[in-house]
C-alpha cells in the first residue's frame, strides 16, 4: 500500500509588522487539518513557493512539481514555526524582510489575506531542558522566533541569558519567558559601515562577558554561519561546555544566496565539527 503524505497549505490571514526587519504572518484556513505539531521549541516547516510562470497553484503534488522542468520546482525554504494555536488552528511564522530581496521576505512583505503558503514539516531538536537552571540563547533576526518561542518553554525556576544580534534599537523584539530573563542586544549599525565581520566579534565578546555556571547550563545558537562558529567555538573551547549541551546551527551565510548555501552547508558543518 503506497502512503501518500498530506498536503499542507494556509491562508493568510493576517500581517503584521513587528520590527522594521521582521514580520509576522499567520496562517488558518482548511489546509491546516493535517497539522500536527511536535515537541521542539525550535520547530521548522519547509515551505514551499510556486516560482512564477510555474503551471500550477497552492495546492499542488509537491512530488509532481518536481518532475516538472527544474525552473518549475517548488522553491524550498525552512521556517521556525512561531507558535501554533490548537484551539483557532493558527499557523504563526515571522519572516526577515530586506524590501524585495529574497524569496519568503518578499513574499511576506507583499502577504495579504487570502493568500496562500504550502508546506512540508514539522522538524526541530531543540527544546530547553526543563531540569537545568540555566538557559543561554544567541543568535541574529533569522533565531529570534525561535529563541521566542524557546523562552516560553523555560521552567519558572531557570535563568535564561539572550544575547541578540539586530540592527539597532527599533529592532530589538520584546521577549518574555516564565523565569528571570536577561537580554543583551548588539547593534550592527553602531559598527563602521562595511565592517559587517565586526558583529560577529561583538557578539562572541558579550557572550563571553557573560557571568553563568561552568555546568548545568543549555546552550541554543542558531543564526548566522560565521558568527553561529564564533560562539560556538568560545562556548566548547574556553568555557568548556559539553557538546550535548549545546544546539547550535548556521541558517544562512552571510554573501552567500540560500541556494549556495545549501550546495555547501554540509562541508562547512564537517569543518566546523573539527574546530573544538
Amino acid at each position: 500500500m503506497v502512503r501518500t503524505t498530506p498536503v499542507m497549505y494556509g491562508a493568510v490571514e493576517d500581517v503584521e509588522q513587528l520590527t522594521p526587519q521582521l514580520v509576522r504572518v499567520i496562517l488558518g484556513g482548511d489546509g491546516l487539518a493535517p497539522f500536527v505539531p511536535d515537541e521542539w521549541s525550535d520547530s521548522y516547516l519547509n515551505l514551499l513557493f510556486v516560482p512564477p510562470d510555474a503551471p500550477y497553484t497552492v495546492p499542488f503534488d509537491a512530488d509532481g512539481a518536481r518532475r516538472l522542468d527544474r525552473a518549475c520546482w517548488p522553491i524550498p525554504r525552512r521556517y521556525t514555526v512561531r507558535s501554533w494555536d490548537s484551539e483557532r488552528r493558527r499557523l504563526a511564522i515571522e519572516f526577515v524582510v530586506h524590501g524585495e530581496t529574497g524569496t519568503a521576505g518578499r513574499w511576506a512583505l507583499n502577504a495579504q489575506p487570502g493568500d496562500l503558503l504550502q508546506f512540508q514539516g514539522p522538524g526541530g531538536g531543540y527544546r530547553p531542558d526543563p531540569h537545568l537552571g540555566w538557559h543561554l540563547l544567541v543568535g541574529d533576526e533569522s533565531a529570534l522566533p525561535a529563541i521566542a518561542a524557546s523562552l516560553e518553554q523555560v521552567p519558572a525556576h531557570a535563568t535564561a541569558l539572550v544575547v541578540g544580534l539586530v540592527d539597532g534599537p527599533d529592532a530589538e523584539l520584546s521577549l518574555d519567558c516564565p523565569g528571570q530573563l536577561k537580554i543583551i542586544w548588539v547593534h550592527r549599525n553602531a559598527l563602521p559601515p562595511g565592517d559587517s565581520e565586526a558583529a560577529g566579534t561583538d557578539l562572541v565578546q558579550a557572550v563571553a562577558g557573560l557571568d553563568f555556571p561552568s555546568d548545568g547550563v543549555h546552550g541554543f545558537v542558531h543564526g548566522e554561519a560565521v558568527e553561529t562558529r564564533a560562539v560556538r567555538r568560545h562556548l566548547l573551547g574556553d568555557r568548556r561546555m559539553p557538546r550535548q549541551a549545546l544546539s547550535v546551527s548556521p541558517y544562512w551565510r552571510r554573501t552567500f544566496t540560500d541556494e549556495r548555501w545549501r550546495t555547501v552547508k554540509r562541508e562547512w558543518l564537517s569543518e566546523v565539527e573539527r574546530d573544538v
